[in-house]
């Protein structure tokens, strides 16, 4: 979920727009949880490629040990 969706129980505004200093902490809270995943640097293509590879690779252990 993005923050730009959620609304402030505080002040009722969309938290994106950060009225009041509930707002503004839980977007700064949400911006530093996004960049913490280690694939938020990755690109959608990057990722595609890197789930392709994985199925690859679980395809070919799976004709080996078969």
């Amino acid at each position: 979920m993005t923050y730009d969706r959620l609304v402030c129980a505080n002040c009722a505004a969309p938290v994106s727009e950060g009225r009041c200093p509930v707002c503004r902490a839980s977007r700064e809270r949400l911006k530093e949880a996004r960049g913490q995943s280690p694939f938020s640097q990755l690109s959608p293509p990057a990722l595609l490629a890197l789930l392709v590879a994985c199925v690859a690779a679980v395809v070919v252990l799976a004709e080996r040990f078969a």
